[in-house]
């Protein structure tokens, strides 16, 4: 497996097959007793980057005491009258001894210690474990996945280094090892895609509203109908609390449907928010494997959310959400997540927005538009 497929995903982030069995039927009936639960107390290992803000503030807003749990080093200035117990999940639990809560959601596990260690300490403590993984956990590419498929797997499982290539497999490890301290029914994992919307701190969805923002030739990859999947933060963070209101347990892809969106529609959707005028040009995916290659850049990176629709990535955007929808997850139009992340984006300081960290800078663009007309004469 190449190291792109292991970063594509990479901070969903850096994105238990058993225990999803069943989780259907006990979705069905948890799904309607959402929004009519009682206030919870809710602790969340994190709390401050980028999803885990939307997280808690969906949980206040429906009535949820949150208790954070983090090293205090970032953002700590966004919830000033919440608790936080400070410490590390590398070894300092202590702060966590002896506390109970009703819920606890784990955003921030990535290495399988931190998780075992962690769903140790609350098993008997808390009601429900909630676990954010991802859809980077999935062993294979080259044909559709859903919450059944295989995991992949890591020869050295007690690795601690998160890199592009360790990233999924390290993640299906976390799975397990709160599965191994968790009973299942009181378990929720959560695999996102790539996940968008204020706040993202990747720019990989960014990458793409943002530049059509600057108008003009736009180099775009494979073709208009290419599908693409996403997960607005805020989508993520309102199933997540509907799990815990719902008492939901099971496995869930948390996505946008398969076939529901492509790149041509991003590309409409980018301009109908910006009011910008641009010139698409399309390269087929032998270009963009030439570019990657000749650039000594990652196709991932230069052309973020987007893959190849041969090889062995092929079902990258394909993966099932069905039995997330079923449950209640909600996708809100992405033009919707475009507008808000845009009028996000502009709140930032210049010298961040000056420097995307997914895409191409616009000389490298430049560089290949001449080199794709010059091959198409």
């Amino acid at each position: 497996m190449s190291n792109n497929r292991r970063q594509f995903i990479k901070g969903s982030l850096l994105g238990g097959a058993a225990i999803a069995s069943g989780a259907m039927s006990q979705a069905a009936g948890a799904t309607a007793a959402v929004g009519a639960s009682k206030p919870l107390s809710i602790l969340i290992l994190g709390g401050t980057g980028f999803i885990g803000p939307h997280m808690v503030r969906e949980a206040l807003r429906r009535g949820h005491s949150v208790t954070l749990f983090n090293r205090g080093r970032s953002n700590d200035e966004l919830f000033p009258d919440l608790e936080t117990i400070i410490g590390d999940r590398g070894g300092n639990l202590a702060g966590l001894q002896g506390r109970k809560w009703d819920a606890v959601i784990d955003n921030s596990g990535y290495v399988p210690r931190h998780v075992a260690d962690s769903a140790a300490m609350l098993a008997a403590n808390v009601g429900h474990y909630l676990y954010i993984s991802t859809i980077s956990v999935y062993a294979a590419w080259s044909a559709p996945n859903d919450e059944n498929s295989a995991l992949a797997t890591i020869a050295d499982e007690s690795t601690e280094a998160v890199t592009g290539e360790t990233y999924g497999p390290l993640k299906a490890l976390c799975e397990r090892r709160a599965a191994a301290a968790i009973d299942a029914d009181r378990l929720t994992i959560l695999r996102p895609t790539y996940i968008c919307g204020p706040g993202d701190h990747t720019d990989r969805f960014s990458y793409w509203p943002v530049r059509v923002a600057k108008g003009g030739d736009m180099l775009l990859p494979g073709g208009p109908d290419y599908p693409i999947q996403i997960v607005d933060v805020r989508d993520l963070a309102n199933f997540t609390i509907d799990c815990l209101d719902g008492h939901i347990s099971g496995t869930y892809n948390t996505v946008t449907p398969v076939g529901s969106y492509t790149m041509g529609e991003l590309l409409a959707d980018s301009q109908a928010v910006t009011a910008t005028t641009v010139e698409p040009v399309w390269v087929d995916e032998a270009f963009v494997a030439a570019a990657a290659e000749n650039n000594s850049t990652q196709n991932h990176g230069m052309f973020p959310i987007w893959h190849a629709l041969s090889g062995e990535e092929s079902r990258v955007s394909s993966v099932s959400g069905a039995r997330a929808r079923a449950a209640g997850l909600q996708n809100r139009p992405v033009r919707e997540t475009i507008r808000d992340l845009l009028a996000w984006w502009q709140t930032l300081p210049a010298e961040r927005t000056a420097n995307m960290r997914a895409g191409m800078g616009a000389a490298q663009e430049a560089e290949l538009i001449a080199l794709w007309r010059k091959q198409s004469a």
